[in-house]
């Protein structure tokens, strides 16, 4: 059974998303339409004159009526071609503005989607919408979309010349109009949902591929390698017969069209040669009438097989503006979830469905206070970390903030810094914001002050504009942790939770990454998975794990009066610390 994807925007929607885009660029549509329209009319003046012509040849006119013939032509030529490509040049212009707002505006609502949402549709089809989808739209706007735009002013243009020079011609012309819409109204509602469905079919065959890639240690442990290479091929082999049933039905749109070309020539040269024989017209009139609708075939043409392509590109922004839909949703639950209780209760987890790793775990973090969580080596802390950030799904029990569950909450509500952070490729200051895209200097540099960063990053290369990443300037891990931390700052989530967040950092750092820490933590909720026993020291409450359950709770104090298991660990942490080493055993 194939996971229910994420949703897919109406044509209705979709119409009303790019309108209200080029509403709010009223200047360069306006600019782009003048300069279309300037292209369109200069590409009939050479109809025209050509008509103008065969009336001056048979009134015996001699080579002097070339000239300006000539002339016009060439400057028609001139100043057309130069309107074409500043058209094209300002349609993509305007399409890549408008399509780089929308990419921004999907992987944005993406990174806020709950987890469980993501869980449900399946990674696979939103990487199939901000990567296949986006593709198809940027050839559009790079490929399709100039080309449609000129066939369209130029056949309105067209068919309004061919009228002024007689209704009747202009009559005959329009034979082809409703062939053309005929064959448009069989192919297009035949081809929307064909294209949809190959959309949803090759989504569905990234999903079986992102899902074996990702399980590759459970297929090779299970050997379920044909299973799932089996699944990729009948995925792949129903996109591939979804492709061909759309070519053929494109194959069998072009045939209408020239029958529609055919009839609409024939009878304007019909039309044509009786309005001459009745001295109605001139011969150089139907001359350039029959020239006119000639001329407009290969737009016309152009326009019926980017049809094919605007189909694929209209399908693809059905999808994307389907995710910005849940914008709106994926912002609910910041303010419904920022000052309440976050609790885990009852809460069971297995990797595998076998082992268990937590068992009945439950425990309160409320508003504005910190949680630590301390433990030997496999006592389940990282799960119960990931579990209430929304990482994890329980397999029993609830993980809720505010009584919502946490998988269902936007992906920035709960903010989750571990011990492997990840420095993105890029100058430092974009890396920022990551967590805050329109944060001002003032904010990115308050945030890195905040963490103890500021002083180490403004004495880099190229201060805050250093290329840090791949490739980049190298950050130790005590730095790279800072920057999470700051990231935090800018992102001002309603819960954070650190996973042994200053494990890296070394004896050295600890106690100012330790400080970093508690300074991004400062009037916010948070669980803290404690690598050092004196991130425990100044929390609120402790709880002690051992072996996937709490043993013991309370505050620093009363566990140490108890002498129970933190009583312990904390004699050999201060044993240890005296001596100048600290106790290596204080991982997850």
């Amino acid at each position: 059974m194939t996971n229910p994807i994420l949703p897919v925007a109406s044509p209705r929607e979709s119409r009303a998303w790019l309108g209200a885009e080029l509403r709010a660029r009223k200047g360069a549509t306006g600019i782009t339409l003048v300069v279309g329209l300037l292209a369109a009319g200069t590409s009939i003046v050479p109809a025209y004159a050509l008509g103008l012509l065969v009336d001056r040849v048979r009134a015996g006119g001699g080579t002097t009526a070339l000239v300006p013939v000539a002339v016009t032509i060439v400057i028609a030529a001139v100043v057309g071609g130069l309107a074409t490509g500043a058209g094209a040049h300002l349609i993509r212009r305007l399409g890549a503005r408008i399509l780089a707002d929308l990419r921004e505006r999907a992987v944005d609502t993406a990174l806020r989607l709950p987890v469980a949402v993501l869980d449900r549709a399946g990674r696979g089809d939103l990487i199939s919408r901000v990567g296949a989808d986006i593709s198809a739209i940027d050839r559009a706007v790079s490929d399709v979309l100039p080309t449609m735009i000129s066939a369209l002013l130029l056949a309105a243009i067209s068919l309004a010349a061919i009228i002024g020079i007689d209704w009747r011609l202009g009559l005959a012309g329009a034979v082809a109009v409703p062939l053309y819409v005929l064959g448009a109204r069989w192919y297009l509602p035949r081809a929307a949902p064909a294209y949809a469905a190959e959309r949803v079919a090759i989504a569905h065959r990234s999903q079986q591929f992102v899902e074996s890639v990702q399980g590759i240690r459970t297929v090779h442990a299970y050997r379920l390698e044909d299973r799932h290479l089996a699944g990729i091929a009948g995925a792949s082999r129903r996109a591939r017969d979804i492709s061909m049933s759309v070519f053929a039905l494109y194959t069998r749109f072009v045939g209408r069209i020239n029958g529609a070309e055919l009839a609409g020539l024939g009878s304007v040269l019909v039309v044509g040669f009786l309005l001459v024989r009745q001295g109605a017209v001139t011969l150089g009139e139907v001359s350039a009438a029959a020239l006119l609708l000639h001329r407009l075939f290969g737009p016309i043409l152009l326009l019926m097989v980017t049809f094919d392509k605007a189909q694929d590109a209209g399908a693809s922004l059905a999808r994307l503006v389907g995710v910005l839909r849940m914008e709106a949703e994926s912002r609910a639950g910041v303010t419904t979830a920022s000052a309440r209780d976050l609790v885990l209760a009852g809460v069971s987890f297995s990797y595998d469905g076998v082992t268990p790793v937590l068992r009945d775990v439950s425990l309160r973090v409320e508003p504005g206070h910190h949680v630590a969580l301390v433990g030997s080596t496999g006592a389940g802390k990282t799960t119960v970390a990931s579990l209430a950030a929304g990482v994890l799904r329980p397999g029993q029990g609830n993980a809720t903030l505010g009584g919502v569950p946490v998988t269902e909450l936007p992906a920035r509500t709960i903010a989750m810094v571990s011990q492997e952070t990840h420095v993105f490729a890029g100058p430092l200051r974009e890396d920022l914001r990551m967590a805050r895209p329109q944060a001002s200097p003032d904010e990115l540099t308050a945030a890195l002050a905040r963490v103890g960063a500021l002083a180490w990053a403004l004495n880099l290369p190229d201060g805050l504009d250093t290329v840090v990443g791949d490739g980049g300037h190298p950050l130790t891990p005590a730095q790279a942790q800072q920057l999470a931390l700051a990231r935090v700052v800018l992102l001002d989530p309603a819960v954070v939770v650190l996973d042994e967040a200053t494990a890296e950092a070394g004896s050295a750092g600890a106690r100012d990454l330790e400080q970093a820490a508690a300074s991004a933590l400062e009037g916010r909720t948070a669980l803290v998975v404690a690598h050092r026993l004196t991130q425990a020291v100044s929390a609120d409450h402790i709880i002690v794990m051992e072996h996937g359950e709490i043993v013991e709770s309370g505050p620093h104090a009363e566990l140490i009066e108890a002498g129970g298991s933190y009583a312990r660990l904390w004699t050999a942490w201060a044993a240890r610390a005296t001596d100048g080493k600290e106790p290596a055993a204080q991982r997850r």
